[in-house]
């Protein structure tokens, strides 16, 4: 063969190669471009299905400003003072219910967040919930209070550590709104420090704010009815709570209805 024969097969070749070479590059460039394009897909169908497509930033704000806590807003979580660590929290089905669920929260520390460690049934006032309680109009006072004493009729639960009164006194009378029985309503009981002198007796007589308000507001037994305006709760629960609750962590419990 000629050198000029050899010559024109050699470019031939050449050109060939790089003709083949040139297709995978472009069919390489178009497989990128339909995976970006297919990624974009997924990431805008991803958006669309999102149950809240607000901005990450607006979503943690809302989870900070609450604390971990839910069915309360965010003026009563502002209440509840800083260095509290244990939570009970209340929240009534309605303004006008007296069914409601009560809820024990812990924090590792001050100022942290949040979290549910157990919760309950519960009754509260016939009438519901009220932010400015009257004696007699049957409803439990809406808002933030301390938990600092306790009692009851039966001794107190082996590591009770809250003040615990136990006295024969706890003996509740007569019979509740719906006609039921009261009997063991007051075995246990942790008084709410609504219009009370904290560091007594539950059964303290004495009213700071006046007797209008009405007072003797606590946390009791459950007698499968409405309260004249106390939280009921199971005996189990109430034992549980007693054993829990450390005045060391500064115990509060807020109460209102749903959203309060």
């Amino acid at each position: 063969m000629s050198k000029r024969l050899r010559a024109g097969s050699l470019r031939s070749r050449t050109v060939k190669r790089a003709g083949a070479g040139a297709a995978l590059g472009l069919l390489a460039c178009t497989a990128a471009w339909v995976h970006a394009v297919d990624g974009a897909s997924g990431a805008t169908e991803a958006r669309t299905h999102r149950s809240d497509d607000r901005p990450p930033v607006a979503q943690a704000r809302e989870r900070n400003a609450l604390q971990g806590l839910s069915g309360v807003s965010e003026r009563t979580v502002a209440r509840i003072p800083a260095e509290s660590r244990q939570l009970v929290l209340v929240t009534g089905h309605g303004r006008s219910s007296s069914h409601a669920t009560a809820a024990l929260y812990t924090r590792p520390a001050p100022g942290a967040d949040w979290v549910l460690a157990e919760s309950w049934p519960a009754r509260n006032g016939a009438n519901g919930w009220s932010a400015d309680r009257r004696y007699g109009d049957l409803t439990s006072p809406e808002g933030v209070f301390s938990l600092s004493d306790a009692g009851g009729l039966l001794p107190k639960p082996p590591g009770t550590l809250l003040p615990y009164d136990h006295s024969r006194a706890f003996v509740a009378s007569g019979h509740g709104v719906e006609g039921e029985s009261l009997e063991g309503s007051f075995d246990y009981v942790i008084a709410i420090d609504f219009n009370r002198r904290r560091g007594m007796s539950p059964l303290d007589p004495v009213k700071p704010e006046g007797r209008a308000k009405g007072g003797n507001i606590w946390l009791h037994v459950d007698h499968d009815g409405p309260s004249q305006g106390c939280v009921g709760i199971s005996k189990e629960a109430m034992a549980r709570l007693l054993t829990v609750l450390d005045p060391a962590a500064k115990p509060v419990i807020a109460m209102g209805p749903r959203g309060f």
